[in-house]
């Protein structure tokens, strides 16, 4: 329910492996947080990602990321325990998803699900902490198109980055329509509850551990702490903000489904209050219906009876990408263009899918989960391919932008650095072999 921010610098997809450590000997202490070997090992995982993984990279990593949580004591900086929950959730289930079921992810670390889920609780607030103090640091940096192009121009041309074989796409969204009976169900069966909690009969934790379908709250009876406005979507905070210390809400829908809500306490900007979550059920039926229509559309299509950009207009139910008829915004460089890599982000099935086909070609529809996990149908057209080359002002600005501000924001870090090291207590392990920037060493 949580609006996340879906790329980080510091909050990777990385659980830490920690719960598993026996023996976690302190590699350095930055302010009161010490360094174990877990969270070098941890940060090797997180690397491996944008680097060659290094021990001496990896604790530089992890002295920032401790340093950055000094500040955020000094600054009284604080996440709610909702946005801890509603993190930690969607981790969850990223990682259940990988594994392939609750049960293989249990079984690796040799835990019960909500046992993993507390042990990585502390980890997780303090990398959303760390983050927080980050975009302070880092700011939004923005830079002319002067500036950029004085940036690439002092880089030898052997420098610029070879940039792989990327595509452009453009796509349609066939969102699974709910029927009417599942979601008359859904509000029928939410209202009695709510009355059994209104009449007193039971509790709202209670009914809230037994039947609410949040998973980032129903085992704590529906308890979230500390909401902030603009934690949760709009329509929720549109009636927590509105209730009384003790006073129970309506029914009420939002994307994710219906809701009732209990105050528990104001406490000035924020909210300590429980939920129960009921979410409508999508059959079968639903999901063949939405395949019906795009393979309806498919067809129509491949006969050349309507152009791909028409079609979009006319049924395309992703709001992000209908005025451009479709055309898809890679997030990680704010480009139309898309590598293996960034493919693999949005679906790893998508890459078997595009190697074949042609420029101008259309995909079958392929079915989808959406931002707010309900299942969805798409159909692609690759709009182009792009070869590999060296990168350029002409045809890689936006990448060549984004690597222009990633670098100020560097520069800004490592002045931040240089000046918050000496007001700081700082030690690293004598035992610790490791060549590190010696703005770490230079103040014992």
């Amino acid at each position: 329910m949580k609006k996340i921010a879906l790329h980080c610098l510091l909050i990777a997809f990385v659980f830490p492996i920690r719960a598993q450590t026996t023996v976690d000997e302190v590699y350095a202490v930055v302010g009161k947080y010490p360094i174990l070997r877990s969270d070098i090992q941890e940060a090797l995982l997180e690397l491996e990602s944008v680097q060659k993984p290094d021990v001496c990279n990896a604790l530089e990593s992890v002295l920032f990321q401790k340093l950055l949580l000094v500040q955020a004591d000094h600054d009284s900086i604080t996440v709610s325990d909702a946005e801890v929950e509603t993190e930690l959730s969607r981790r969850m289930a990223y990682f259940i998803n990988k594994f392939g079921s609750e049960s293989k992810m249990e079984a690796f670390y040799g835990k019960r699900l909500n046992v993993i889920k507390d042990e990585f609780r502390p980890d997780v607030e303090e990398r959303m902490l760390s983050e927080r103090v980050l975009q302070k640091i880092s700011g939004s940096s923005k830079l002319t198109p002067s500036e950029v192009r004085q940036f690439i121009n002092a880089i030898p041309t052997d420098s610029l980055p070879l940039i792989n074989s990327e595509l452009e796409l453009q796509h349609m969204v066939f969102k699974t329509k709910i029927s009417t009976e599942a979601k008359a169900l859904a509000f029928k069966t939410i209202s009695e509850f709510r009355k059994r909690v209104a009449d007193g009969i039971s509790s709202m934790s209670t009914m809230c551990r037994l039947y609410s379908e949040d998973p980032g709250s129903a085992k704590d009876g529906g308890f979230y702490a500390n909401v902030a406005r603009g934690t949760m979507v709009p329509e929720f905070d549109a009636v927590a903000f509105r209730l009384k210390p003790g006073e129970l809400s309506q029914v009420f829908e939002t994307s994710y489904g219906y809701h009732f809500i209990q105050l528990i306490q104001r406490k000035g900007d924020l909210l300590d209050l429980r939920h129960l979550l009921i979410i409508p059920k999508i059959s079968n039926s639903d999901r063949y219906n939405t395949r019906k229509l795009a393979d309806s559309v498919y067809k129509l299509l491949k006969s050349n009876t309507l152009d791909f950009e028409t079609a979009v207009k006319r049924y395309s139910e992703d709001a992000e990408t209908v005025q451009q008829n479709g055309l898809l915004i890679n997030r990680n460089n704010a480009s139309t263009r898309f590598d293996n890599d960034a493919l693999n982000l949005i679906d790893p099935g998508l890459i078997v899918v595009l190697n074949p086909m042609q420029e101008g070609a259309v995909s079958e529809p392929m079915e989808f989960m959406t931002d707010d996990g309900k299942p969805a149908y798409r159909i692609l057209k690759l709009k182009s391919r792009i070869p590999p080359h060296k990168a350029n002002l002409k045809d890689d600005y936006p990448r060549l932008y984004q690597m222009a501000v990633q670098t100020e924001q560097a520069k800004s870090r490592q002045e931040w650095i240089k000046t918050h090291v000496p007001k700081t207590y700082i030690r690293i392990n004598d035992t610790l072999t490791c060549k590190i920037n010696s703005v770490w060493t230079s103040v014992k």
